[in-house]
Order: C-alpha cells, then sequence, then structure tokens
C-alpha cells in the first residue's frame, strides 16, 4: 500500500489545503488527508448527490478532477453541485437510476467522453422496505450491485485506471443466498438484505480484478467502505426504530460525510493494488482515517465470489469480455 504522507499544516493542527479540506483540525495520529492533484482526470461517481458520494465528488473536484455526478434526481443533483466548494466548471450532473437497466444503458450512451480514469461505484439504498426489482431480485441487491455490475461492463471499455466498488462492514455475517434473491423462500429481513447486497459487492470487486489480471488489463479494482458516516441513507431505511436512530442516534456516533469520504478517495486516488479494500482505521472499523482493511471469509472465497458473478452477469445480460 502506498505509503502514509501528511504534507506541512498552514497553521498549527491545520489540514493542508484550502476550500474542501480548509480549517479541518488535524488529530495528533496525523490523518491522510493530502489528496493529490487531479487535473485532467474524469471521474464518474454513482450516487453523488447526497452523502459520502457527494463528499467524495467535492473532494476530487476540490483537487482538479472533472467528475461526472451520476444521479436519480437531476435537478438536486444541481443544486448540490451548484452548492459545492470546487469550480463548478469541473462538475457535469447526468441521470442515472442504477435499479433502471434502462436508465443505466441510456447514461452509458449518453455519456461523450472518450476515457473515464475512474468509476466510483457508490450508489446505494439501504434496509428498505421489500419490493422486487427490474431483475427479479430484491431492489437492495439491485441497486447496490447488479446495477453497478452493469454500470461497470458498459463503462469498461473507456475506463483507463480504475473501478472503486463501495461496500460496508455490514457485509460481515451477511446471508447472500444465490438461490432466493428475491427472498421469496425467506422472510424478507431488511438488513440481511442489505448485508447480503454489500457481500456481493466484495465479490464483485473481488472476481473482477480476478478477471483483469488475467486479461492482462492495466485497469484495477479497488474497494473501499465509509465506516460509519452520518448520511441520509439510514432515513430510508423500512424499520420506522431504526429510521428514528439513523435521524437522531447516528450523528452522536458517526463521522461527517467528508471523513467518511476519504476512504473512497483514497481507492480512487492512491497507488495501492488490485482488491485492496480501505476503511476507517478506528476501532471495529467505524471511524478513523484510510487504511488498508480486511474481510469476512465469506468474502474472500473465490468460489462463492465467481458464482456471484457468473449469476449477476446472467442477470443483467452484462458483458465484460474478460
Amino acid at each position: 500500500m502506498h505509503r502514509r504522507t501528511h504534507g506541512h499544516p498552514r497553521r498549527a493542527g491545520a489540514v493542508p489545503g484550502d476550500g474542501v479540506l480548509s480549517g479541518l483540525r488535524r488529530p495528533r495520529s496525523g490523518p491522510w488527508v493530502d489528496v493529490p492533484r487531479q487535473d485532467g482526470r474524469v471521474v464518474v461517481v454513482t450516487g453523488a448527490s447526497a452523502g459520502v458520494g457527494a463528499a467524495t465528488t467535492e473532494i476530487l473536484a476540490h483537487r482538479g478532477a472533472h467528475v461526472v455526478l451520476a444521479v436519480r434526481d437531476v435537478e438536486k443533483g444541481r443544486r448540490v453541485a451548484d452548492a459545492m466548494r470546487a469550480p463548478r466548471h469541473l462538475l457535469d450532473v447526468r441521470r442515472l437510476d442504477v435499479a433502471d437497466p434502462d436508465s443505466i444503458a441510456a447514461f452509458a450512451d449518453g455519456l461523450d467522453l472518450d476515457r473515464v480514469d475512474v468509476l466510483v461505484d457508490n450508489a446505494g439504498v439501504m434496509a428498505t422496505a421489500y419490493r422486487v426489482s427490474a431483475w427479479g431480485t430484491d431492489d437492495q441487491f439491485a441497486t447496490n450491485h447488479l446495477g453497478h455490475v452493469l454500470l461497470t461492463a458498459l463503462l469498461l471499455p473507456r475506463i483507463t485506471d480504475r473501478v472503486v466498488v463501495v461496500s460496508s462492514q455490514s457485509h460481515r455475517g451477511a446471508d447472500l443466498d444465490l438461490d432466493d434473491l428475491d427472498w421469496s423462500r425467506r422472510g424478507y429481513r431488511p438488513y440481511g438484505a442489505y448485508g447480503a447486497s454489500k457481500l456481493a459487492n466484495l465479490h464483485f470487486l473481488a472476481e473482477l480484478q480476478r478477471r483483469l489480471t488475467a486479461a492482462g488489463s492495466r485497469v484495477r479494482a479497488v474497494g473501499a467502505h465509509p465506516g460509519s458516516t452520518r448520511s441520509a441513507i439510514t432515513q430510508g431505511a423500512g424499520n420506522g426504530l431504526m429510521r428514528r436512530i439513523g435521524a437522531f442516534g447516528h450523528p452522536l456516533v458517526s463521522m461527517p460525510p467528508w471523513q467518511g469520504a476519504l476512504p473512497l478517495v483514497y481507492a480512487a486516488t492512491m497507488d495501492v493494488p488490485g482488491n485492496t479494500y480501505i476503511g476507517p482505521d478506528g476501532p471495529g472499523e467505524l471511524r478513523g482515517w484510510p487504511t488498508a482493511v480486511g474481510r469476512s471469509r465469506a468474502a474472500t472465497d473465490p468460489d462463492f465470489a465467481r458464482r456471484t458473478w457468473e449469476v449477476s452477469v446472467q442477470l443483467t445480460g452484462a458483458r465484460f469480455g474478460l
């Protein structure tokens, strides 16, 4: 993994840089916040109108990247982009619903860019009420996993550097039943379905990197998770109690979005090997600063990952050529 660098603060205790990261206090442990310049690089971030997606977008554009905000609600995306502390001409808002195959195809077809240096597969929903997706799975598996599989396949011929797959600590202990992806044989559990989709993310990461390596591609796949971060995603939970906990309790113990975004930014910008997984360095990976982290035994099972890939490709019709 790339050695951490700390730079030289402008004033005692301050993080170097201006705009997005200015005024933030540097703890004594010396966290990584020195995001390298991204001038000339093109990045696509899904789910870029809120939470860590918006923060990732703002940080990368502030450092000079041209960022495509791939969002369901274009008007909201434009408002968010207009409010960012980054050059507005570097922010390009495009419509994308990662749960809708037609929207994904239209986004890829309409993306008039010769290249995409980095794709950040970030968009997601959490613990939502049961709904069957266009692919016949539960909606969380479709939104958090299948849509990004198809999007990555469509953009891969133009990707020059890497794909960042965003997962979660919720992958640990998850029950991913590839023969019951619509939960028709089991009682639907919103948080169980969320964890299963996040485990599928890590299977996709590992198998994508395996296939890229076998094909001799210079493109790499890197994973990241934001730890416990203040985000609107918990407000979509299907359980009323958890929505209240998310609205009132979560902010007390979680990180601000800019800090939760740093593992994603690290994964997108630093020289790390393919299939590296970046998360916070604190206890339980809930808070802290970017570092390489581990994953569950199920997430490192190559046969399980290969089967998840095969099922996902069959459902979406994605063609990777790998």
